[in-house]
C-alpha cells in the first residue's frame, strides 16, 4: 500500500491510500472515529451551582469540550498504576469558580496540568446573571469513542478514486461538453486531450458522461481518497497513524488466537 498526502491543512488531512481493499479502507476508517483514545471530562463536582442550568446540562456541555493533550503521557485509567484511582498519568483536574454577571466559557477552566487546555477557551458552558455563581472540579480522562461521543477523535471518511477514460473516436465539441457539464469545475481541456484536475473533489457525478459515450468516470476499487478532521485535541496526522498502529495490533492478536484453532 502506498500514501499520497493531497492536502494538509489545519485541522484537516486529505490523503489517498492506493493497493487497499474496501474493507481496509473501511476498518481504518472505523477506528480513526471510534477507537484511538483522546482526553474528556468524565466527572464533574460541583460545590455550588447558582446558574439557571441543572448540574447534568453543565456538565454534558464541559464534557464535550475538546482537549488539547500529550498522548505519550497519559494512559487509560484503568491500565494505570494508581489503579484507577486517579494520578497526573491518567487524569487531569480543571478547577472552574465565577460570578455573575458573566457568560462562562472554556477558557475559564483551569488546569492542573499547564499542558493540558481545551482547544479553544471560547466554547460557551453557562451564562450567570448578577448574584450568580458557580464552583465546581472537573475530571477528565482517556476515552474512546465506542464508550461516548464526547471521546470520538475525528470525522473520517473515504471515497473511491475517480479514473477518467476517454475514447480516442471522441470529437472535440463532445469534449468542450464534458467541461461545462462538470458540475464542479474539474475538467479540463488541453489541445484534444480531456484531464481530471482535481480527482479529490470529484464525486462520481457521473455528469460527463452524459455527454457522450466516449467518456466514462470510473471507481478504481483499490484507491481511496481520504478526508480526516480531527474533533478533539489531537493532530489528524497522529490520528491516522495511531489508527495504523491499533489495526496492526488487532491483526496480530488475530492470528494468534487463529493459530489456535
Amino acid at each position: 500500500m502506498k500514501v499520497h498526502v493531497l492536502s494538509k491543512k489545519g485541522d484537516t488531512v486529505v490523503f489517498v491510500l492506493d493497493g487497499a481493499t474496501p474493507a481496509f479502507a473501511n476498518a481504518m476508517r472505523r477506528i480513526m472515529i471510534s477507537e484511538v483514545p483522546t482526553l474528556a471530562v468524565e466527572w464533574v463536582d460541583f460545590h455550588i451551582n447558582g446558574s439557571i442550568l441543572f448540574d447534568e446540562v453543565i456538565a454534558h456541555r464541559i464534557g464535550l469540550i475538546p482537549i488539547v493533550f500529550d498522548p505519550k503521557k497519559f494512559g487509560l485509567k484503568d491500565e494505570c498504576k494508581c489503579g484507577g484511582k486517579g494520578c497526573p498519568l491518567c487524569e487531569t483536574v480543571f478547577a472552574l469558580e465565577k460570578t455573575g454577571p458573566s457568560v462562562v466559557s472554556s477558557g475559564d477552566l483551569k488546569s492542573s496540568n499547564k499542558a493540558v487546555k481545551p482547544t479553544s477557551p471560547d466554547f460557551p458552558i453557562v451564562e450567570l446573571l448578577k448574584g450568580q455563581n458557580i464552583k465546581l472540579e472537573a475530571r477528565a480522562q482517556l476515552g474512546t469513542g465506542l464508550q461516548h461521543a464526547k471521546w470520538q477523535a475525528a470525522n473520517a471518511s473515504y471515497q473511491y478514486y475517480p479514473e477518467l477514460e476517454v475514447s480516442k473516436d471522441c470529437k472535440p465539441q463532445d469534449l468542450k461538453g464534458c467541461v461545462s457539464a462538470c458540475p464542479k469545475g474539474i475538467l479540463a481541456l488541453s489541445g484534444n486531450e480531456l484531464t481530471l484536475e482535481d480527482p479529490a473533489r470529484c464525486d462520481l457525478c457521473l455528469k460527463c458522461e452524459s455527454v457522450t459515450d466516449g467518456v466514462k468516470m470510473r471507481a478504481d476499487p483499490n484507491k481511496f481518497i481520504f478526508r480526516v478532521e480531527t474533533a478533539s485535541g489531537l493532530a489528524p496526522s497522529y490520528i491516522i497513524e495511531k489508527a495504523g498502529e491499533i489495526l496492526q495490533v488487532k491483526a496480530e492478536e488475530f492470528k494468534k488466537s487463529a493459530g489456535k484453532l
